[in-house]
């Protein structure tokens, strides 16, 4: 699937504009603060319904108007699907998808398989088992169908538990809720258990080529030590603890991945541009895991391509994400450098104080 037409009206700095896209790769080239980024938020925001800027609408809408608008067409195979949201300072949001009204947002992650690099990526690895969970659950999502129900019924569990823990004070005052938490939990761990095994040989193929210098070891853990004693049992001995912190501390949302290099986190080893390279290979690995197994197509958006990243980085990268039949977005400030970097060709789409205008294209 891509995305071959994008209409923007009052997004940020951007008032209006209509693009259309002919090839998998497009340069976004400008000087900062010319709103790169804004389009590439704008694309975002139509894969997931909402921004990786701000959870305030108030600061997307342009401040002299009241609702932003957005239009998009997906194509899959011939098949062009109109997707249309517009969404009001107040919050209130009207999504159509194939000209019929959709109630709930999430159901634009179905249509457009969004991989999103900034140069504030490397916190996958260096920030929260959250990140890394998100990072794994959007690999999942896409590969089992059974997932997202499970998920997001186990959310629901969690939330009304740590409401419990709060009340109760007795542990037999879980159990209602606890005998299907475990059951969910077992299931959503062997789903991203089974995912991490097929996707780990190309962690290791692509973190092999991006830094082949050092031994990284990639371990996936449930959020509980299964080896030790089922989930029930960690329920009922933390009950003490868990009643005093008002949440649960064991389970699948204490689920992580974790990488390391002669037994230290990654984070603590490799410098920023490494660490880059690093959530490079991780997400280039889900797109070609996304492409090969499960036969769709993944978008990314790449903001400030070559942070942080020397010149022979650049090639290294550029190649493999060139080669990886996805559709590229990728913001740049010096068009020259990353002109040469991609041999294939590409469209260039320039950006000035949000104008956008699309220049000749390009194949070297």
């Amino acid at each position: 699937m891509s995305l071959s037409k994008l209409v923007i009206h009052q997004f940020r700095n951007i008032n209006s504009t209509t693009l259309t896209f002919k090839n998998k790769i497009n340069l976004i080239v400008g000087p900062n603060g010319s709103g790169k980024t804004s389009l590439l938020e704008a694309i975002y925001f139509l894969g997931l319904g909402r921004s990786f800027r701000s959870h305030l609408t108030s600061r997307i809408v342009q401040h002299d108007h009241k609702e932003f608008t957005l239009f998009s067409e997906i194509n899959q195979q011939g098949l062009v699907t109109p997707i249309g949201l517009q969404k009001s300072k107040n919050g209130d949001s009207t999504l159509k998808i194939n000209g019929a009204i959709s109630k709930k947002l999430a159901n634009l992650t179905h249509y457009l398989p969004l991989q999103l690099i900034t140069p504030e990526s490397s916190t996958l690895l260096s920030g929260s088992p959250k990140n890394r969970r998100a990072f794994l659950d959007w690999g999942v999502f896409y590969h089992d169908p059974l997932f997202y129900h499970n998920w997001a019924r186990i959310k629901r569990l969690l939330k009304q538990r740590n409401a419990a823990l709060k009340q109760c004070k007795t542990y037999n005052e879980l159990q209602i809720w606890d005998n299907e938490l475990c059951l969910l939990s077992d299931k959503i761990s062997d789903q991203r258990q089974s995912y991490f095994e097929l996707l780990l040989p190309l962690i290791k193929s692509t973190l092999n080529d991006f830094l082949p210098d050092f031994d990284i070891s990639c371990q996936f853990f449930c959020g509980w030590d299964k080896t030790n004693k089922p989930l029930a049992d960690y329920l009922q001995d933390n009950f003490p603890r868990d009643n005093q912190l008002g949440y649960t501390t064991a389970g699948p949302q204490k689920a992580d991945i974790r990488f390391k290099i002669e037994g230290f986190p990654v984070a603590d080893v490799l410098s920023r541009g490494q660490l880059k390279l690093f959530v490079y290979a991780l997400q280039l690995a889900q797109g070609l895991f996304l492409n090969s197994i499960d036969k769709k197509q993944c978008i990314f958006l790449i903001d400030d391509f070559s942070s942080e990243l020397d010149q022979t980085k650049q090639q290294i990268l550029a190649k493999h994400i060139a080669a990886s039949d996805a559709q590229l977005f990728i913001s740049v400030i010096d068009p020259d450098n990353i002109d040469k970097l991609f041999s294939q060709q590409h469209s260039v789409f320039h950006v000035e104080h949000g104008q956008i205008t699309e220049q000749l294209e390009t194949n070297r």
